[in-house]
């Protein structure tokens, strides 16, 4: 008989094992050979290879499902750990084949929902470094950050860091209370949000407290080599070209980088050049670098945005 340990620390376990242990208990009943014992967020089962692997392969799918719908119920359990063909196995092998990124909290899917989201998409795909430059509410940072979760989830990176430059949008920082990280944490704040949509709130804390996520200002990337990460930088038209540059030769073995930012909306100094733009301008013949240039008919935010974005480009180019 052989012994094998799961893990589900970046859970709850009282999501996962049922109030009163009633999933657990499910599925030990539908799992008689075995003997499992739970002990907090530690599984232990033993049994055949042969059983051990079908536990595993079944619990994994059972896992998946609470990330997509964020709860599990007796029915999920029978359906997933009790039968061979069960409709959410099936539900996640149709999945594969549409533009779904990720099955955010309470079912929410996350998928490219414009023509240049799309592009956005198949350019990460193909690229290790991709330039998406647009206005506000394109989707650039979000469909990013979907890019970046779904990598992790597929084990094909081994963490995420999410950063952009503290340039101070017409408010100073430095008025604000608390140590660097609270003064840092409200700027950063639309990188969590954008997290807090594709994973349950015990896995992403997890992960953010393990390292495995981090969200952190540019100045942090300094003198690091980033090996087997998903980089995003956000805010990028706030950089100066010396910063971008220093985040661009970050990149290390088996990375991807995607870089986002609104040329449109710049708080640098007068005279400073945007690195993005410079950076636009110096790599666009470089291949294995993806250029997407996102517009207003990619705005997904509430309609008036459209026009406002429309009535600020008029009015720059009146004056």
């Amino acid at each position: 008989m052989n012994e094998r340990t799961i893990s589900i620390e970046a859970y709850s376990p009282l999501e996962i094992y049922g109030a009163n242990d009633s999933h657990l208990n499910l599925i030990k009943k539908l799992f008689p050979r075995l003997k499992i014992v739970a002990r907090g967020g530690i599984i232990k089962i033993a049994g055949t290879d042969k059983e051990l692997n079908e536990f595993e392969r079944r619990f994994s799918l059972l896992l998946t499902s609470f990330e997509r719908f964020g709860k599990i119920t007796e029915n999920d359990v029978m359906q997933i750990m009790g039968t061979e063909d069960n409709s959410v196995a099936t539900q996640a092998k149709e999945d594969k084949n549409d533009d779904v990124l990720v099955f955010g909290r309470e079912g929410l899917l996350i998928k490219a929902r414009t023509v240049n989201q799309r592009k956005m998409v198949k350019s990460s795909e193909k690229n290790d470094l991709v330039l998406a430059i647009g206005p506000a509410g394109t989707g650039k940072t979000y469909t990013a950050v979907a890019l970046a979760v779904r990598a992790l989830k597929n084990k094909e990176v081994k963490r995420i860091i999410l950063t952009r430059p503290a340039v101070e949008a017409g408010e100073n920082l430095g008025f604000l209370p608390g140590d660097l990280k609270d003064k840092l944490d409200p700027y950063l704040q639309p990188l969590y949000d954008a997290l807090r949509d594709m994973l349950p709130t015990q896995k992403l804390l997890s992960y953010l407290e393990d390292g495995t996520i981090e969200v952190a200002p540019l100045a942090f990337m300094r003198g690091r080599t980033l090996d087997h990460a998903f980089a995003i930088l956000d805010e990028a038209q706030n950089t100066t070209p010396n910063q971008l540059k220093m985040f661009l030769t970050r990149m290390g073995r088996s990375s991807k980088f995607i870089v986002t930012g609104d040329i449109t909306q710049i708080d640098l100094p007068p005279k400073q050049e945007s690195g993005l733009i410079h950076a636009a301008r110096i790599l666009k013949e470089t291949k294995g670098i993806g250029f997407i240039y996102l517009n207003e008919n990619d705005i997904i935010r509430h309609k008036l945005v459209i026009k406002i974005i429309a009535a600020y480009g008029n009015k720059k180019n009146n004056e």
